[in-house]
């Protein structure tokens, strides 16, 4: 090993940053907020434009948990502590961009998947839930699903069964990242992935 490469890996990483396989830095398994240095905004240039500043306040806000009913006070002081980049929408998406968007697609899938599925049905169900493992860019959080599956293994036999599994899949890894739970009834299910809420306001 060069001492390049023994030097950097010495070096301590920043907060929520994931070592890929490979030994390195993994910017799919990290947060964009994670991978990208905190801005201080009392190190920033006066001159830095309005708008500029305001998008940092604000975004001290929210990142501080008071979200968008802080007052500018509290905003300017968080913006001088330092606030997380905001993420621009032409960059490749962030381990959270992509796990949202891959359970969005999997949730909605269950949604219309048939309550008595054909053979085939559930074949192709399987083989696409078993993919997940092996070809997820997120090495580990592919390696997390695939032990989960190994320990529960998919319900394919019909819709609601699926729509249950997949919501206590989502529901561990939820708990791991310290995240809030969501109740896996059909009823809650299909109304947050299929119907939409009874006082139709998605309609």
């Amino acid at each position: 090993m060069s001492s390049d490469s023994s030097s950097s890996s010495s070096k301590p990483l920043p907060p929520g940053m994931v070592i890929g396989p490979d030994g390195k830095p993994c910017k799919i398994c990290t947060a964009f907020r994670n991978w990208k240095p905190r801005v201080d905004k009392s190190k920033q240039p006066p001159n830095a434009p309005a708008g500029q500043q305001k998008t940092a306040a604000m975004m001290a806000a929210f990142a501080s948990g008071t979200g968008f009913t802080a007052s500018q006070s509290q905003a300017q002081s968080q913006s001088t502590i330092g606030v997380e980049p905001t993420r621009p929408a032409n960059c490749p998406p962030d381990v959270e961009q992509l796990g949202n968007a891959t359970w969005t697609f999997l949730h909605t899938t269950a949604a219309y998947y048939p309550e008595k599925p054909t053979m085939q049905h559930r074949v192709n169900m399987l083989s696409l839930l078993r993919a997940l493992p092996v070809l997820y860019p997120c090495s580990t959080c592919a390696q997390h699903l695939g032990e989960n599956m190994k320990a529960h293994p998919p319900d394919v036999s019909s819709r609601t069964a699926l729509s249950k599994w997949l919501c206590e899949e989502h529901n561990e890894v939820n708990e791991r990242l310290g995240k809030e739970k969501f109740e896996c009834t059909i009823e809650k299910l299909d109304e947050r992935w299929k119907d939409g809420p009874s006082d139709g306001s998605c309609d």
